[in-house]
């Protein structure tokens, strides 16, 4: 069992989803990323997402494309993510990754994933690879122990979900509605819709990203889900904190998990 899957073991067995907390590295700069994803941790995230920050991010909403031109300005490159990656895998929290293909294919595919593993992550979400498109990266990922995570969304038809989980080592990352990422009001009804689709299909950790911003919105996803994916609001929290970046994600992390603790799991 890896260590991502013992996360959701563990936040399973305290009948609640696990909190997942992302950040691009590099934002605002390679130092403060890590000492902002570190106050997320100790303030109840249970896994944290590490964005490799990217020129054409085809599914990032407008907020996390302004902090991965932040990152990118700062001459923020894949070394870079790998060294974010190390600081905070050494607080003993899970660590992904999320990366467009690209980044990855132009590094090296092997190279990647050793490189990964060397430092400390476990798993790698790639939103733009199809599993019919990953049999290097499969093989790469079972040679260095990283989970492999892919995505569905309310379209995906219960073939592309049996192929999806199939593929998944770690957990399937459902899109809680069509789009792209950004903080919204109100979350679809699409997502427990999609989660039960795929519950149906596999016993993997189901998450649900894009969208949820709020306290009440994470307890409203983890009534159904197995983990709760927040990214824009903590990008939004950190732009708008100024100096005060790490008190305010901390702060938005300990409402966000008492969020996931006020209703009891499914599971």
């Amino acid at each position: 069992m890896s260590s991502l899957h013992e996360a959701f073991g563990r936040a399973r067995l305290e009948g609640r989803a696990a909190l997942i907390g992302y950040l691009p590295a590099g934002f605002p700069t390679v130092a403060a990323s890590i000492d902002i994803l570190r106050a997320m941790v100790d303030n109840g995230v249970d896994i944290v997402e590490v964005g490799l920050p990217y020129s054409d991010p085809l599914m990032d909403g407008a907020v996390i494309q302004q902090a991965a031109e932040i990152a990118l300005s700062n001459g923020t490159t894949p070394a870079d993510v790998l060294s974010v990656v190390t600081g905070v895998a050494a607080t003993g929290v899970p660590t992904v990754v999320m990366s467009y293909w690209n980044p990855i294919e132009r590094f090296g595919v092997e190279e990647f994933a050793a490189q990964l593993a060397a430092a400390g992550g476990v798993g790698v979400i790639t939103p733009d690879l199809t599993p019919e498109e990953a049999g290097a990266w499969i093989q790469a990922t079972d040679r260095h122990s990283i989970d492999r995570i892919f995505l569905v969304a309310p379209s995906s038809t219960q073939a592309r979900i049996d192929v999806v989980a199939g593929a998944t080592s770690g957990f399937v990352y459902a899109a809680s509605t069509m789009g792209v990422t950004g903080m919204r009001t109100s979350l679809s009804g699409s997502a427990a819709e999609i989660v039960a689709r795929v519950r149906a299909r596999t016993d993997k950790p189901i998450c649900v990203g894009v969208g949820v911003s709020t306290p009440e919105q994470a307890a409203e996803v983890a009534a159904f889900a197995d983990g709760v994916i927040v990214g824009s609001a903590f990008v939004r929290a950190v732009l708008e904190a100024g100096d005060g970046a790490v008190a305010a994600a901390g702060s938005l992390a300990r409402d966000l998990a008492a969020g996931v603790r006020t209703v009891t799991s499914h599971t």
